[in-house]
């Protein structure tokens, strides 16, 4: 019987064959809605390298947790956190030694609207606002960092009658783009464009001022033996997804 690590090893190697290979493959990859449009392109590069897919689906880590334990298909989870991925290999759902950061989140102060919000975030102890968004912070991380903030501040209680929760970091800075909430607290890769914040007004938060927001990937024992879904996992540290990952605003583990 060929060792688990073996038969794993094998099944990579076959992987990372040329796209002309017949070896290609389908993997479904469940992604937190911060990393959309990084995941995006990461993902069309990756099958233009290998000839693999991946066919993916956003949302709310916390969400996607509930999924994967009520027996969701996924083979590969990319979450806005670590405890998310730490709490399926309790669960034996997930390959513990297939576990590691891939990215490290940034949380900005948006709002749609040109020169409303300041570079130092004055305007969240000023006021003259009437809606404050923020993802749920028992479901999304970015959600959880936002409520950081408001504590460091000492603006928690102050602020909290004009929060309006998403249901994920899609949904807040949907909130905020559409004027639904004046400003709100969002991933910084949804806004960025070419380095800085690309429309409105932002303050990008100090990164002391919240826990960090290490996003952890690994693959999930329905995965364990899909090439894709073990080559997606190399992709993911590998120069190309490197460089898309920091055009994002996103730091690298190995980075300040």
């Amino acid at each position: 019987m060929i060792h688990r690590l073996t038969l794993r090893a094998i099944v990579l190697a076959t992987s990372l064959l040329p796209a002309s290979s017949a070896w290609a493959a389908t993997t479904l990859v469940a992604v937190a809605a911060n990393f959309t449009k990084p995941m995006e392109q990461i993902a069309a590069e990756f099958q233009k390298a290998t000839g693999h897919e991946a066919k993916l689906s956003f949302g709310s880590s916390g969400k996607f947790v509930s999924q994967i334990e009520n027996g969701a298909p996924f083979e590969v989870f990319l979450a806005a956190d670590q405890e998310s991925a730490v709490k399926l290999v309790n669960a034996e759902l997930a390959v513990a030694d297939t576990r590691f950061t891939y990215a490290l989140g940034k949380l900005v102060l948006w709002s749609a609207t040109p020169g409303l919000v300041d570079e130092q975030g004055e305007i969240l102890a000023k006021g003259g606002f009437k809606h404050l968004a923020l993802a749920d912070p028992k479901l999304a991380p970015y959600g959880a960092a936002a409520i950081d903030v408001l504590k460091k501040l000492g603006l928690r209680e102050k602020l909290q009658p004009l929060i309006v929760q998403g249901e994920n970091i899609s949904q807040t800075h949907q909130f905020v783009s559409t004027g639904n909430a004046e400003l709100g607290f969002v991933a910084l890769s949804q806004v960025i464009d070419n380095g800085k914040i690309g429309s409105g007004s932002g303050w990008i938060v100090p990164s002391d001022s919240y826990n960090p927001i290490r996003q952890d990937a690994i693959l999930l024992n329905k995965g364990d033996e899909n090439p894709a879904a073990q080559a997606l996992l190399e992709f993911l540290k590998g120069p190309a997804a490197s460089t898309i990952i920091l055009k994002y605003g996103y730091s690298l583990p190995s980075q300040p």
